[in-house]
């Protein structure tokens, strides 16, 4: 008989970690790099070790390791990230280094002192889904950790995976606050001290509760986190860990919204204060990137006196938003302050005023616009603390401030090195990805480049891997929005803008497309009140500007001359270099009567494109080469 060939398997936890962008790290600084990853390594492999570990591959920049228990596993990812976290913060800026990690627990093949097989390939897969200093786990993992760690879960649904056949349910590692934090590794610590001794054991307490996640738990997409967990002990005050906690830098986008003051005489207004908290802190919660103090733990500072700078310490964040609400018969007043409250200093404020017709209608609009504006005002101030050596989020952070700017070829082109900088060192960036796909083709449509086809072409196949890799980014829906319309595809791209709208309802220019979509595919139902919504939930939106001209387009060919021209005459004042507006203008002053107004408007539009040769020529533009358009007109 044939001799059988048995093949030896068990079940196992592995654990795969991998350094972001480290090909390209080794170009600008090879010595550095390394001795970097040197440093890194000895603090990995002393933690896979002190939580019963095995590493069993390593290969350049990767680890893999196997584990007996998914707890064990879990455990250690997280010590990692707050370890490597706290080394970095020692670190020259162009030696740090930060992993993606990955675990799974599945059936491998045992082949001498490796290991192979789907659990191995799943787990190094799962790493490469995770953000910067982030960790995702397999279904099974997330099973088998239950309750039995302070921490919580995302779930990103089923993610396709390379070289898998069938999407694999992933989920997204949340950690828990400090004192969380230091409770769980504390218990840990202790049961390990025969492995790592007494000083070790402390060392990595203070490592691991010092970092407390900052720097990786601001994952995009993520929704408000707890500050910290019941029944934790907490930290003592001067303690190694304490200080060591204080140093670190809290992360990137983290805020906590503060209960809202209510103003009004009238104490039955307090629900409206509340619910505009709650709402505030459900939106902020979805720009991309942004970590948000949970709604339990801000309304722990309800009525008590705002120190900033102290709020800012207990909960880890950078920034803290704080408002009042104020109600006076038909009238309602909500002012709201952006504070850095690592400068205590204001950095951005604005006061809403409204007619209360639908209480949640108003709420809802206020919430939407103070998300919108939250958007722009957090990029712009992150952006000024980047360090001499960005990684990709700083990147996009980069480029999302530049489009705060006014529109112009040279804003755009900026904010895209950026986003291609990003891509650089982080190609599996769904954010970066969206973000570069929206400009070029917005500058292909705009004819701001010599080779619109070849922008046109990148951003459809950007906009394709930012939707694959996070279908419910808003972003990534915008994206491929902007795409169709670049494409004359404005009935396909309706439906992508209203979804980045359902998952981002703040999200303005996508209700300003939406009424030009319609208004190029012949329908004049809803455009207007389509434009009006979006200058309202942003009127200081930098590309306001060809908003309020393609509302007076669309005023213009319904013959409403003066709306018409109060429109154009609006866009004109917030962006002169738009040559369209100028001849839309000359065309409204020209049916208006008024042709030296008219000529001045052409001779404007002129300067900026010769097409608009005359006011005839305005509607041989490609607005014009639909029939439905030319019906409109």
């Amino acid at each position: 008989m044939p001799e059988v060939q048995v093949v030896e398997r068990k079940l196992a936890a592995i654990f795969a970690a991998d350094v972001v962008g480290y090909s390209h790290l080794i170009q600008l600084d090879e010595l550095g790099t390394l001795r970097a990853l040197r440093a890194s390594r000895a603090i990995i492999d002393r933690l896979i070790a002190g939580y019963r570990g095995r590493i069993f591959t390593t290969a350049g920049d990767s680890v893999l390791a196997d584990f007996a228990s998914a707890v064990d596993a879990v455990e250690c990812a997280l010590a990692v990230q707050a370890a490597i976290a706290e080394e970095n913060a020692q670190r020259p800026e162009g030696e740090r280094l930060r992993f993606r990690i990955g675990v799974h627990l599945g059936d491998v093949i045992v082949e001498g002192d490796n290991l192979l097989g789907d659990g191995v390939n799943i787990a190094a897969r799962l790493q490469t889904l995770a953000e910067p200093g982030g960790i995702y786990v397999s279904a099974a993992v997330r099973d088998q950790i239950g309750t039995k760690l302070p921490i919580a879960f995302i779930d990103r649904g089923g993610q396709r995976l390379k070289n898998m056949a069938r999407p694999l349910r992933a989920f997204e590692i949340v950690g828990p606050g400090r004192e969380a934090l230091a409770g769980m590794i504390a218990r840990a610590s202790l049961s390990r001290r025969a492995l790592f001794g007494t000083g070790a054991a402390i060392l990595v307490l203070a490592v691991v509760v010092a970092a407390s996640w900052w720097e990786w738990s601001g994952a995009p997409g993520m929704g408000p986190i707890a500050s910290q967990q019941v029944g934790a002990p907490a930290i003592p005050a001067g303690s190694p860990a304490d200080q060591v906690a204080r140093s670190v830098q809290a992360p990137r986008q983290s805020l906590v919204v503060l209960p809202f003051t209510n103003l009004s005489n009238d104490p039955e207004q307090e629900y409206f204060a509340d619910g505009i908290t709650e709402d505030l802190t459900i939106d902020v919660s979805r720009i991309a990137g942004a970590v948000v103090i949970a709604r339990n733990s801000a309304f722990a500072y309800k009525g008590q006196g705002v120190d900033p700078k102290k709020i800012g310490r207990e909960l880890g964040v950078r920034y803290v938003l704080q408002g009042s609400v104020r109600r006076a018969g038909s009238q309602i007043r909500i002012n709201a302050v952006l504070i850095d409250a690592e400068t205590d200093t204001q950095i951005w404020a604005e006061r809403f005023d409204r007619d209360i017709g639908d209480l949640f209608v108003v709420q809802n609009e206020i919430t939407a616009r103070i998300a919108r504006a939250l958007q722009s005002q957090l990029a712009i101030a992150e952006s000024r603390r980047i360090v001499a050596h960005p990684d990709a989020l700083d990147y996009i952070l980069r480029g999302r401030a530049q489009l705060t700017k006014p529109i112009s070829p040279e804003n755009y082109n900026e904010a895209i090195g950026y986003f291609e900088s990003a891509l650089e060192l982080d190609p599996q960036s769904a954010e970066a990805a969206a973000w570069l796909a929206n400009l070029l083709a917005v500058r292909a449509l705009d004819e701001l480049t010599p080779f619109p086809n070849d922008d046109l072409h990148r951003a459809r196949q950007l906009a394709a891997h930012a939707l694959a890799a996070a279908p419910n980014n808003a972003m990534s829906h915008y994206a491929r929005a902007q795409v169709l319309r670049a494409e004359s595809r404005c009935a396909e791209a309706i439906p992508e803008y209203e979804a980045a709208i359902g998952l981002d309802r703040s999200r303005a220019p996508a209700f300003a497309h939406i009424g030009w979509c319609k208004f190029l595919t012949g329908s004049v139902d809803g455009v207007i009140p389509n434009f009006e919504q979006a200058i309202r939930l942003s009127p200081h939106e930098p590309g306001i500007a060809p908003w309020y001209g393609r509302l007076g387009v669309v005023h213009l060919l319904q013959s409403h001359l003066d709306d018409a021209i109060a429109s154009l005459e609006k866009a004109r004042s917030e962006n002169a270099r738009l040559p369209f507006v100028h001849a839309w203008l000359a065309a409204a002053y020209a049916l208006k009567g008024d042709d030296n107004r008219a000529h001045a408007e052409l001779a404007e539009a002129q300067q900026l494109n010769e097409a608009y040769s005359s006011v005839a020529s305005v509607k041989k533009s490609n607005w014009f080469a639909k029939p439905e358009i030319r019906a409109l007109a």
